[in-house]
């Protein structure tokens, strides 16, 4: 009597391999089938049946029953390889991207899906087939006066931007500011920077911005530290009001 093995089967069968791979690697001693079995919450058989299918595949798994295993020096994994729950978490986080209004990003987890699609094991590709998981929701408008990208970049190159913008009042300002942070919502997305008229943290939400431009004018080396301290303030605002 043949046995079929299902798509699920082979999935887990593919990510316990991965884990024994992880386990061995990382290992500074010999590691036992019975412990390895505990760690996977499997039969010490089924190490056994996974080694060999492991040693079968020329992975370097040296050791036997009651030695324990290691893995030979020299050997890496290859650079996309995940468990089903991390697969899992990048479908959502892909799925999650679609629903900014930030169109390069979209663009971007695009190529991202394709590729990690195409290099994964094929029991592993089946979880971005499988069309299983979704974000549900309304998708953020596209923005509009200010361009995302242009934002992430000055936060990743610590330059500052020099805005148009409309408070909640529709009063209107000219902000130079160093961006921090980047934070997206359902309906939009708010710039997190020190602003140069308030000499402090101010939130920048982007419906509001009329204009963004960059500026060639560096704050270089103080990202980390303005991060901090918008940090620390979040974090007493929320202790006061837990406080009551």
């Amino acid at each position: 009597m043949s046995v079929v093995i299902g798509a699920g089967e082979e999935m887990r069968k593919a990510s316990r391999l991965f884990e024994i791979i992880q386990i061995v690697r990382l290992a500074r001693q010999p590691v036992t089938a019975a412990m390895m079995a505990e760690k996977l919450e499997v039969t010490v058989r089924s190490v056994y049946r996974d080694i060999a299918a492991l040693q079968a595949m020329r992975v370097p798994i040296e050791g036997g029953r009651g030695i324990g295993y290691i893995l030979r020096p020299g050997f890496d994994l290859p650079p996309l390889m995940f468990s089903i729950e991390e697969m899992e978490a990048i479908v959502l986080s892909l799925a999650l991207l679609e629903r900014t209004g930030d169109s390069e990003l979209k663009q971007a987890a695009k190529r991202v899906s394709a590729k990690i699609a195409g290099a994964v094991p094929p029991p592993l590709r089946q979880t971005f087939d499988a069309n299983a998981l979704h974000a549900w929701g309304f998708a953020a408008p596209s923005v509009g006066a200010v361009d995302l990208a242009l934002v992430r970049r000055a936060i990743r190159d610590e330059e500052k931007l020099d805005l148009s913008y409309r408070d909640e009042l529709g009063r209107a300002s000219r902000r130079l500011i160093r961006p921090i942070a980047l934070i997206y919502y359902a309906e939009t997305a708010n710039i997190v920077a020190w602003c140069e008229l308030r000499q402090a943290i101010r939130n920048f939400r982007s419906d509001r911005i009329e204009d963004c431009q960059a500026t060639g004018l560096r704050f270089k080396g103080e990202g980390d530290r303005l991060r901090q301290v918008w940090v620390n303030g979040w974090e007493t605002n929320a202790a006061q009001a837990a406080s009551g």
